[in-house]
């Protein structure tokens, strides 16, 4: 899809989970959705979270960490009873795997439909949204009604067992234009409809044409990335860096990946700044470390030149 580029025009709204990652380092804002929003502000481009918070210290702090950036806040809900999302989450030593504990219910399995939210969605250029928010049906309500407002929608799976059910993934992968995923989430959704597919390509043609998707996108950390679409395949490898966390690595790939996308930039371009986006963030600790725009290009300036 060419996107229709418009200077004044919101860029793009991101649905679902706002909350703290409790890591073993510290406590660090997190949440797909959110990194996504925090990685495409960084770049240049306006974008929205669409989420919910209690009414609490850890709420409050949230919203002071998205002042603080320029993040707006008009579209976090503050809910009166239910609490802030904390997340346990821990790294594996051996392979920089992370983990969750996501407890539940917490405020932002109830964002609201309200006026304003269809408003904003629609007159967004993309709608980023998920599987973890869509667990409770208050949210999901809200979000399957949302997702018909949006010009063009894309699916950022982020599997969180057990937060799923098959009947929700394909409810939201049906809408989908664009729906990104790593390889294990790949293999496990397509292995529902072909349990012999064993390739990448046979089990990405698998989603394609079961969901009418236009284009997706694998990852697949230290062995790079995929674009797929009906009549195309590109894969791109990753940047050598040496890994802190790979927490959020995948958020502000589809980030940088968007920001390249709405301004029509040639794929290879789109794949390479999605690639150096990943690998700049997984170098670093957590999801939204500070950073300007220059700082990461600068990043790809150095290892095309290959200075460490």
């Amino acid at each position: 899809m060419v996107m229709k580029t418009n200077q004044s025009q919101i860029a793009v709204v991101c649905f679902g989970e706002i909350l703290w990652d409790n890591l073993p380092g510290g406590r660090r804002p997190g949440g797909a959705p959110m990194n996504v929003a925090y990685h495409l502000h960084r770049l240049g481009l306006e974008s929205k979270l669409v989420s919910s918070i209690g009414q609490d210290e850890a709420g409050r702090e949230l919203l002071d960490f998205l002042k603080a950036i320029g993040l707006e806040t008009s579209y976090v809900q503050v809910h009166p009873e239910q609490k802030t999302s904390e997340v346990q989450a821990s790294v594996n030593p051996e392979n920089h795997e992370v983990t969750y504990e996501i407890l539940a219910p917490v405020a932002w399995d109830f964002i609201r439909l309200e006026p304003a939210l269809a408003s904003v969605v629609e007159d967004a250029q993309a709608f980023v949204y998920g599987t973890l928010s869509a667990r409770n049906t208050a949210s999901k309500s809200t979000l399957r009604a949302l997702i018909e407002q949006s010009p063009y929608r894309i699916f950022d799976v982020n599997l969180r067992a057990p937060h799923y059910t098959k009947e929700t993934i394909e409810q939201l992968l049906r809408p989908a234009h664009l729906a990104k995923l790593n390889k294990s989430e790949l293999t496990l959704i397509a292995g529902w409809y072909n349990p012999n597919c064993r390739s990448e390509a046979a089990c990405v043609e698998v989603l394609l044409n079961k969901f009418n998707l236009e284009e997706v996108l694998v990852t697949k950390g230290g062995d790079g990335a995929s674009y797929y679409s009906h009549t195309l395949r590109y894969d791109y490898p990753a940047y050598n860096i040496d890994v802190n966390d790979t927490i959020g690595s995948g958020d502000s790939f589809l980030a940088a990946f968007l920001a390249m996308k709405l301004r029509n930039e040639p794929l290879e371009l789109m794949m390479d700044y999605s690639a150096a986006m990943g690998a700049f963030i997984t170098a670093q600790a957590g999801a939204c470390p500070p950073y300007s725009k220059s700082d990461f290009e600068r990043f790809i300036w150095k290892k095309k030149l290959g200075i460490s």
